[in-house]
């Protein structure tokens, strides 16, 4: 059987942002910039003694952060060099401190894979254009979709879990669900925003690759004999 490589503008762009909503939604999880904290001071030696001569320098505070799993806590002092103490706060699943984190983890993890996995067959369908004489383009497209369901109701739950003692600590005692008090949101909230949005817009777009892919012009090119067909 022959396989025909095909490639379109639009094809292209959905194959592209699919990558890039995978990404986007991984590096959300993966790091602690989901909640930031006011300004600390660190623990220099005599940084806290109202009393010394030291002068205090901008590098001796830090702003502490939190993610789902993850958090930076503190600045460390080696001589002249200050380290971020960052890693995982928890060692088990159990541990995260609260039931909607659990489930944002659990929703947002099913996310990711659905898109991980239509990353894998957008490249495919640069040759394989069918499954069980389903389009590849409208399966994956439906894999997004779900994908983003997934990730949305991953974010509505995320905020539902800030009345939790870790947050507390953080953000202040008066935080609770839907309200952080003194913390403002990260980075990471905001890519994981985009990468949802993102998601729906590959879903969309991959009706539109497909129509592509089938077009006429790809057909007469077929039938010219050539394997490998792009097209604008």
């Amino acid at each position: 059987m022959s396989c025909y490589v095909i490639v379109t503008c639009r094809s292209l762009l959905w194959t592209l942002l699919s990558i890039a909503a995978a990404l986007a939604n991984l590096a959300a999880l993966m790091t602690a910039q989901w909640l930031v904290g006011q300004p600390r001071k660190t623990g220099v030696p005599g940084g806290n003694n109202i009393n010394s001569s030291r002068q205090t320098s901008p590098e001796e505070y830090y702003r502490p952060t939190i993610g789902i799993y993850n958090r930076c806590t503190s600045l460390h002092y080696f001589g002249e060099i200050f380290h971020d103490s960052c890693g995982p706060y928890i060692t088990s699943f159990s541990e995260l401190p609260s039931n909607f984190w659990k489930a944002t983890l659990v929703f947002m993890g099913m996310g990711i894979l659905l898109l991980v996995i239509v990353v894998f067959t957008s490249l495919l369908g640069f040759c394989v254009h069918a499954i069980g004489k389903k389009s590849i383009f409208n399966i994956s497209g439906l894999l997004q979709a779900i994908a983003g369901l997934f990730l949305i109701i991953a974010l509505v739950l995320y905020p539902a879990g800030w009345g939790t003692d870790r947050v507390q600590d953080l953000c202040g005692y008066r935080a609770s669900p839907y309200y952080i008090n003194e913390c403002t949101l990260g980075w990471a909230f905001y890519c994981a925003v985009g990468g949802t949005l993102l998601s729906f817009v590959c879903a969309i777009l991959s009706v539109q690759a497909d129509i592509a892919t089938s077009s006429d012009k790809v057909e007469d090119e077929i039938l010219e004999g050539k394997n490998l067909i792009c097209l604008l």
